[in-house]
């Protein structure tokens, strides 16, 4: 048995679910059932879920058992008082206004039963607010004052809901675990359930293309992984899976980190987990981690308002300027002279009290060195872009960036220092997928960054190891997902 649902005898009004079994809360607690496998899904539908509660209970232990409960704790923690409304972002506050500007009352409530609510012009809010309180059961209180707000959220139990709503919560609970798929013959010969999360309006920006992203579900399947590509938009299904790839380039600021920090929550596999994310999207960090470590890196300076006169006396030119969550060349600027470069710095402190000046170091290519589990993986050359200082050149207008070629190489024909450099600081970030940029100058080899979401293309990166290269993730995917079940 893989599903559970937790519920008082008493709220029996759902009537039987294929595929699953319901459980009394009382029950749950008192026995630890051996049957029910690391990784099974406890849906809570206690009646309370207040600090101590019954329901409170069986979250907390279902955590412990290694199980996966609905919602987690952290999630009940998320929904007591006001905390909810302190989690929303911007884009889900912009996205509230626009889905509730036509009512006219100033008060509204939202009741959303297994992913749905009854009024279809609110699906897309639904989804949003699903991604974000992960619970079987639940209600928004939003109010407008000027504009629409959330002012309270709460996850709510079978016998909270009224009776005019019971048979479409019953509808949609048959068809979420039907959707699910926890019943389907063709999952009874995988052993594991895998998230890939990716962006299709990313474009040539994104960290794998479609041909690769396919390679990767086809290689998943050969290690036993049922894997199904996601988008945001079904991040209210996290908690079904054992475990999430990220392909949709990441920010800490962002929808990624937040899945990221859910799945870990919950006891899931990540890549890129939200710690890796947290240290690699921010070139503050990196800077200050690699010098610590004696990772040799160009020159580095950490640029503050009230240090950047100096800095600017002590600086050769040209200089490259970043801010620190700059991605793909983008926020990645060079300043000629000291007049160029107190301009750069004015408009990157507008958004950053930080920025990292580094020393410019002329090179036709940079070494990408991918690392997975402590272990080189790939090694490739990127070339810059055709009369580019960069790899990537990004013009105005919303053309498409222009890119230089790649070439990759088997790993152990590739310059041995820049390998084991490359390695050492990957493993300063931890031990999952990363890819390292080092530039080689005078036979010596430099760090440049350490990205936690590195490109994996179909033809690119895959040119030497071509299909094993996605088959090794998934390996150690498996390996991941099996230890943590024991």
């Amino acid at each position: 048995m893989n599903t559970i649902l937790i519920a008082e005898s008493g709220d029996d009004w759902l009537g039987p679910i294929e595929g699953v079994e319901t459980i009394d809360p009382r029950d749950y607690l008192s026995t630890n059932d051996v049957k029910l496998r690391r990784g099974t899904r406890i849906y809570n539908l206690s009646r309370s879920y207040g600090y101590q509660s019954i329901g409170y209970y069986v979250s907390l232990l279902a955590e412990a058992r290694g199980h996966r409960p609905i919602p987690d704790v952290s999630t009940i923690q998320d929904l007591h008082g006001s905390a909810a409304v302190r989690l929303i972002p911007q884009p889900l506050e912009e996205l509230i206004e626009t889905s509730l500007k036509g009512l006219a009352s100033d008060e509204f409530v939202l009741s959303v039963y297994f992913g749905q609510n009854l009024a279809k012009r609110y699906d897309r809010l639904t989804k949003e607010l699903c991604g974000l309180f992960q619970a079987p059961l639940l209600r928004f209180h939003f109010r407008r004052r000027n504009r629409w707000r959330l002012s309270s959220a709460s996850a709510i139990a079978l016998k909270a809901v009224p009776e005019s709503h019971r048979d479409f919560v019953a509808q949609a609970a048959a068809k979420h675990f039907v959707r699910r798929g926890f019943d389907r013959p063709k999952r009874r010969t995988m052993r594991y359930d895998l998230a890939i999360l990716h962006n299709p309006d990313e474009g040539d920006l994104a960290p794998s293309d479609e041909p690769a992203l396919k390679k990767l579900v086809k290689a998943a399947a050969a290690e036993g992984i049922a894997a199904e590509l996601i988008t945001r938009q079904d991040s209210d299904r996290l908690m079904e899976f054992d475990a999430l790839l990220i392909r949709e380039t990441t920010a800490v600021n962002h929808h990624t980190y937040r899945l990221a920090r859910r799945a870990q929550a919950a006891g899931m596999v990540v890549i890129d987990d939200p710690l890796s994310i947290l240290r690699c999207t921010n070139k503050v960090y990196l800077a200050e981690l690699l010098n610590r470590a004696k990772v040799p890196t160009p020159k580095t300076w950490i640029v503050h308002r009230r240090n950047a006169v100096e800095i600017a006396s002590e600086v050769s030119y040209p200089i490259v300027l970043k801010r620190p969550d700059s991605a793909f060349s983008q926020g990645v600027l060079k300043a000629a002279n000291p007049e160029e470069l107190a301009a750069r710095l004015a408009e990157f402190f507008e958004d950053s009290e930080l920025v990292i000046a580094q020393q410019y170091m002329r090179t036709d290519f940079d070494w990408r060195i991918g690392v997975l589990d402590g272990r080189a993986l790939f090694a490739c050359k990127y070339h810059m872009a055709r009369g580019h200082w960069q790899i990537a050149k990004h013009d105005s207008g919303g053309v498409k960036p222009r890119f230089g070629k790649c070439e990759t190489f088997p790993v152990e024909t590739a310059p041995r220092k820049a390998v084991a450099t490359a390695v050492k600081a990957a493993n300063l970030i931890g031990d999952g997928l990363y890819g390292v940029d080092v530039k080689e100058a005078e036979g010596a080899f430099y760090v440049i960054e350490v990205n936690d979401n590195p490109n994996l293309d179909s033809g690119v990166e895959d040119a030497v190891l071509r299909d094993e290269l996605y088959r090794r993730i998934m390996q150690s995917f498996a390996r991941r997902i099996e230890t943590n079940k024991q």
